[in-house]
C-alpha cells in the first residue's frame, strides 16, 4: 500500500496540507516550526517497530509560565515522511494524512492529550 513520492512532492504535499488548516488555529500558536524527516527512530525503551506519522517536541501552550519565553527554542512539528508514505497510497491520502497529522500535532501543542485526540476522532 505505500505511495512513492519524492522529497519535494512529499515537501509540496505537506505544504498543501498545512494551507489546509484554519488560519485562525495557526495564528494562535506560538513559537513553533515544522519539520519533515525521513523515519521516526524509536526511543531505547520503544518497540523497535514503533512507527510514528508525526511527533510534537515543546512545551505546551497550557504549561508555559510568565518566564517561559525568555530564550527558549521554537517547539518542534516533526511529520515523518517514510512512515507517513507506508500508511498512504495515493497523493490525495498523503495530503489528507498530513493534515490530520498536523491537527493532532497542534492540538499537544495547546496542552490536549491523546486520550482526548482519540476520543474527537483525531488519534
Amino acid at each position: 500500500m505505500a505511495y512513492s513520492m519524492s522529497n519535494e512532492d512529499f515537501e509540496n504535499a505537506a505544504s498543501e496540507a498545512l494551507d489546509n488548516i484554519p488560519e485562525r488555529l495557526l495564528d494562535m500558536m506560538d513559537n513553533v516550526v515544522v519539520f519533515i524527516e525521513d523515519k521516526y527512530t524509536p526511543l531505547p525503551n520503544e518497540d523497535p517497530e514503533t512507527s510514528l506519522l508525526g511527533l510534537y517536541d515543546g512545551v505546551p501552550l497550557t504549561e508555559r509560565d510568565d518566564g517561559w519565553g525568555a530564550g527558549a527554542l521554537p517547539d518542534k512539528i516533526i511529520i515523518f515522511q517514510e512512515d507517513t508514505l507506508a500508511a498512504c497510497s495515493s497523493r490525495a491520502e498523503v495530503i489528507a494524512e498530513v493534515q490530520i497529522t498536523m491537527v493532532h500535532e497542534i492540538a499537544h501543542h495547546f496542552g490536549i492529550d491523546d486520550e482526548t485526540l482519540h476520543q474527537l476522532g483525531w488519534g
